[in-house]
């Protein structure tokens, strides 16, 4: 007899129809039914108006299952109410995925800071060692949109914590927690919840899985210690592959942040049976992502730095630990109960050029530790920045492009304003 579909006869609705919405729609409306609703009707195509629901008709249809979208914030949505009320029916795209494709290998990557970074060079390694991987989630394609899946495909996905945190389902062979400091308190209320959010990809795992995290990081051992953890969990200790440091030419890894997420790839790299050789190759080529501590000048006296994804303080601090002379430009809109933990032997050796909204609230957390000055935009704090530049004579000078805020009151994205600064250096190295 043959066996029914996991979601046999079961009624959907999708609930945002963004990347994530989109993906899940396509993936399941081919055999399940499926409606579709979102807080801006403008984001539904009219092609799919036909599978739209109003709010309205909700009490009328009884659904199986609620996709939510990890954008949407269940506390502060038109659909509040009834999804609290329905909590047990949602789930997520990685629900939907893991309960297709079981068996396919799955390698998840979270953490507050290089993620993305780390999920994208692990990709190029398993590339190199000839496997058929997919780079899904955050920075890929969504994990449903991929198409002729193997039993040897494996999957690295990044997720983020608002992904895991509505996830019912989901288990990850191998999950890596790279870092945890606060991030997303807006969503998450406060640092122990988003710590919970990040937690579920272990708590989740079965015997057969595999968890690393970094080997001090008492948030998540008290938790390990607390809950009955069935997965075999590894403690990553970077200073164990220092003694690799030498072999390592590219300038990408030469700060704490990178160091310490490329020690998590060689502890699994163990796991995966993958030569070392081929790694260090890898790394060495390895260009990193745009907009992520991405070199995009480098001459004997100056170094610019484009780091536009940094969205919190404490995404800034290994570039601000790395480096001295730095003439740091940050701003934008502030992270709640944000803070900057950086050491005081740092602060003469730091120049900071504010701009965006919530320039203040910066200049609060600078005062009294490093000499700042306010600019109206990006492009007068980088005026500001060449003019003192001229002025001094120090040595390896370094520009570094760090907002620690998010982008929205003056640009669309990161991306954009990754962008944006690459067109004004440009102007400006041509003067």
């Amino acid at each position: 007899m043959q066996k029914e579909p996991v979601f046999y006869k079961k009624k959907f609705l999708i609930y945002g129809f963004g990347k994530s919405g989109f993906a899940s729609y396509k993936f399941l409306n081919k055999k399940y039914n499926c409606k579709i609703i979102d807080d801006n009707d403008k984001n539904i195509p009219r092609k799919y108006k036909h599978k739209k629901i109003s709010y309205k008709q909700l009490k009328k249809n009884n659904f199986d299952y609620i996709v939510l979208s990890p954008g949407i914030d269940i506390n502060r949505c038109n659909l509040s109410k009834y999804l609290k009320k329905n909590n047990s029916k949602i789930i997520t795209e990685l629900d939907i995925f893991y309960l297709s494709y079981p068996k396919i290998k799955k390698i998840t990557i979270t953490g507050t800071n290089g993620k993305s970074t780390t999920s994208k060079l692990l990709y190029e390694i398993l590339k190199e060692h000839k496997k058929d991987v997919r780079l899904t989630g955050n920075i890929g394609n969504p994990t449903l949109l991929e198409r002729g899946l193997k039993n040897n495909t494996i999957f690295v996905i990044e997720a983020s914590s608002y992904q895991i945190e509505y996830s019912k389902y989901y288990k990850s062979e191998y999950s890596l927690i790279l870092n945890l400091s606060p991030d997303h308190l807006e969503r998450h209320g406060n640092f122990k919840n988003y710590i919970n959010a990040k937690f579920k990809l272990i708590k989740n795992q079965s015997k057969n899985n595999y968890a690393f995290i970094e080997n001090k990081n008492n948030l998540l051992n008290n938790l390990i210690n607390k809950k009955k953890i069935e997965s075999k969990i590894f403690r990553v200790n970077y200073k164990k592959y220092q003694k690799y440091d030498n072999l390592i030419t590219n300038l990408y890894f030469k700060n704490d942040s990178n160091i310490k997420n490329l020690s998590f790839i060689f502890a699994l790299s163990k796991k995966l049976k993958l030569s070392f050789n081929k790694i260090i190759k890898v790394v060495n080529k390895f260009k990193g992502l745009d907009f992520r501590q991405q070199i995009i000048y480098k001459s004997k006296k100056l170094t610019i730095i484009n780091d536009s994804k940094s969205t919190s303080l404490s995404s800034s601090l290994p570039l601000l630990n790395s480096f001295n002379n730095i003439y740091w430009i940050l701003g934008g809109l502030a992270k709640k109960g944000d803070k900057l933990k950086l050491k005081k032997e740092k602060f003469a050796k730091i120049n900071a050029f504010i701009y965006g909204r919530d320039k203040f609230f910066f200049s609060k957390i600078l005062s009294n530790k490093i000499k700042y000055k306010i600019s109206k935009n990006l492009n007068h704090s980088l005026s500001l920045v060449f003019k003192d530049l001229k002025e001094r004579n120090e040595k390896n000078k370094i520009i570094l492009f760090s907002p620690s805020a998010a982008s929205f009151d003056q640009f669309n994205n990161f991306e954009d304003r990754g962008k944006y600064f690459n067109k004004v250096i440009k102007n400006y190295l041509k003067k």
